[in-house]
């Protein structure tokens, strides 16, 4: 019996792409949401590794050594109380992140169960959740926060307070637009038909087709809620002292100090400016990346 010899060209075969390459080419792809990922990575590591990075304490006073210039010593010079600005730098990333992952993951889960419930149910119950959410909505992130903290008062956890609930309707509206959807799916209907419960066809079908919307949300909540906190603190109604908050920073120099030294309010602006940018390229770049129209080119 004759056989026949095909010949495949290599370029014909899939070509299975490593996990290195796969990076790479994401990187190609998305730079500026590289850059961004690289911000917060470095943020993460200097908030984790503080203790090791610096070599004062954040909350030590050397009033033999205010507002020096920077130097070999002092990195970023001091501030009006001899403290080691970038100790401070570096210890103020911990307060950012903190204040920042809390309020963006509470806020975003918060949004998500409002919202998947409110699409779900339907009816008057979605109507009443959606007149409050509009309630909510009316104020700008800012006033709400203010209202919220005149409330409850200052301190890091009524910061935290004051910058999640604002998130919560935010996140729900979003949620509830791409949950309406998916309530109408031949599937939910088939899961309804077969007895399925409420729970489960929530958290079985509808809740994991929404999680497009809901990740980037919470990456976009994320510098906000940084923006958000050094605004208070800023204001003196967020985080006290002696606790380092980049806005708790500008607080004390921004103004008083912005001619004579002018170390002292740069490299806090600077921090919150570069940690800010770095979330919101991030979140550009998830965005894109869970986007159909943009992630079939």
């Amino acid at each position: 019996m004759a056989t026949t010899d095909i010949n495949i060209e290599k370029t014909d075969l899939p070509s299975k792409r490593t996990l290195w390459q796969q990076v790479v080419r994401l990187m190609k792809r998305q730079p500026l949401g590289t850059a961004g990922l690289a911000v917060i990575v470095v943020m993460i590591f200097a908030a984790i590794f503080a203790e090791y990075i610096t070599l004062f304490d954040p909350e030590d006073n050397d009033f033999e050594f205010m507002l020096v210039a920077p130097n070999s010593v002092y990195w970023l010079g001091t501030d009006q109380f001899g403290r080691d600005l970038f100790t401070r730098i570096i210890y103020g990333a911990r307060t950012a992140l903190f204040v920042g992952f809390v309020c963006a993951i509470v806020g975003a889960f918060g949004g998500l169960v409002i919202g998947v419930a409110s699409a779900y149910f339907g009816g008057k119950f979605d109507l009443i959740v959606q007149r409050i959410i509009d309630v909510f909505m009316a104020f700008p992130l800012i006033i709400m926060a203010l209202a919220i903290v005149a409330i409850f008062g200052t301190g890091t956890e009524k910061v935290i307070i004051a910058i999640t609930i604002p998130f919560i309707p935010r996140c729900a509206r979003v949620v509830r637009s791409s949950a309406l959807a998916i309530r109408e799916m031949p599937y939910v209907d088939a899961a309804r038909s077969i007895g399925y419960t409420h729970a489960r066809i929530i958290l079985r079908h509808i809740a994991p087709n929404v999680v497009a919307p809901f990740l980037i949300m919470l990456t976009a909540f994320l510098g906000e809620a940084i923006l958000l906190e050094a605004s208070l603190s800023y204001l003196g109604l967020g985080v006290q002292e002696p606790t380092p908050a980049w806005g708790l920073m500008l607080q004390g120099g921004a103004e008083e100090y912005a001619e004579s030294a002018p170390w002292v309010p740069v490299w806090p602006g600077l921090a919150i400016t570069i940690a800010v940018f770095g979330f919101n390229l991030f979140g550009d770049a998830v965005r894109d990346a869970l986007d159909p129209k943009l992630r079939s080119r």
